[in-house]
């Protein structure tokens, strides 16, 4: 996931009574670089809305970490083929969305991914290709079909002993979009929570104009090519420019397809507008599974989602309705 060039203009817009500006603050959570903007009469009020905000990405880790042992999803995952687990309806609402998003793309998305065999080495340490029944056993227990939801007694069951969930593509989305509902609860009139490239943003800048997001060529860093506002509410760009291996010349990401075991190939870079950034999460890294043309064929089809795709040779393709400020 590479991170969003985010355009702000730090104006101070003395028309208003009170006047209100830009404040921002970086940090670390959920493995990753976050930030929160947002617009403020001063630094007092400022920092206890950005407070508001880390503290509730801050529960969002805990409810969805696989890494904690206490968490609600590692008891789903150490229960798998033995029973099923009553959670809270928060995250049992997440996985049913996630198995909506499933359905949606074919399961090029997936969050049963977390049960694949890590076969794939992207540190330099891979010296040639696993076999074809490695790579078909890696994937063995893979598959969102087994994920079975019961509505009425809130409960979660994985068919398959030693399979997984995991919330990679979709929870630091998910995280912005409840930060985002938190600050605007709050009266916070516009914001940005960037969860390490997945963006949320709302309200306009205290000069009146949008949030704008330049949109960069990995191939050509130097300069972005497109400067767009932030109109759907989220943006998220998936990456795979700078995590890969190379073999006989052709270069493999890794990002995996779920239902292979494979490495993606052919795209470099997705960004996905949409309104909320936990679909734009989840519909970015599934792009690159699905290809350029399936990809684009579905994002046609949803209404207010409008994406970017670049692929290994710098071509910039886009959906239908997007309108870009190119640079």
């Amino acid at each position: 996931m590479f991170k969003l060039l985010l355009f702000a203009v730090t104006l101070v817009d003395f028309t208003a009574l009170h006047a209100q500006q830009i404040y921002k603050r970086s940090f670390a959570l959920m493995g990753s670089d976050f930030s929160i903007t947002v617009i403020a009469k001063d630094s007092s009020e400022a920092q206890s809305y950005i407070d508001l905000g880390i503290n509730e990405i801050s529960r969002i880790e805990k409810l969805i970490s696989s890494w904690d042992g206490n968490s609600q999803t590692s008891k789903i995952n150490t229960n798998a083929g033995l029973k099923p687990v009553k959670i809270d309806k928060e995250l049992f609402d997440l996985i049913d969305r996630s198995l909506m998003i499933s359905k949606l793309t074919e399961g090029a998305f997936d969050i049963s991914y977390a049960s694949m065999d890590r076969i794939w080495k992207f540190d330099g340490s891979m010296k040639k290709i696993p076999t074809a029944d490695r790579i078909k056993a890696s994937v063995s227990k893979v598959g969102y079909r087994n994920i079975i939801l019961d509505k009425e007694k809130q409960t979660v069951f994985l068919k398959l002993k030693k399979m997984k969930i995991g919330f990679g593509a979709i929870g630091k989305g998910y995280a912005a979009d409840k930060a985002k509902a938190i600050l605007f609860s709050q009266g916070v009139r516009a914001g940005i929570i960037n969860a390490s490239g997945d963006i949320s943003a709302w309200g306009k800048q205290p000069d009146g104009s949008e949030w704008k997001v330049a949109i960069t060529n990995p191939l050509n860093k130097k300069n972005a090519f497109a400067l767009l506002p932030i109109k759907k509410g989220a943006v998220v760009t998936s990456g795979n420019y700078e995590k890969y291996v190379s073999f006989n010349g052709k270069r493999y990401s890794h990002i995996i397809n779920p239902k292979t075991g494979h490495p993606t190939s052919g795209i470099i870079s997705v960004t996905v507008f949409a309104p909320k950034a936990e679909i734009a999460d989840a519909l970015a890294t599934s792009i690159f599974v699905m290809g350029e043309k399936v990809g684009l064929n579905l994002i046609n089809q949803l209404p207010e989602t409008e994406c970017i795709i670049i692929d290994d040779q710098g071509n910039i393709h886009k959906s239908n309705h997007i309108e870009m400020d190119t640079q």
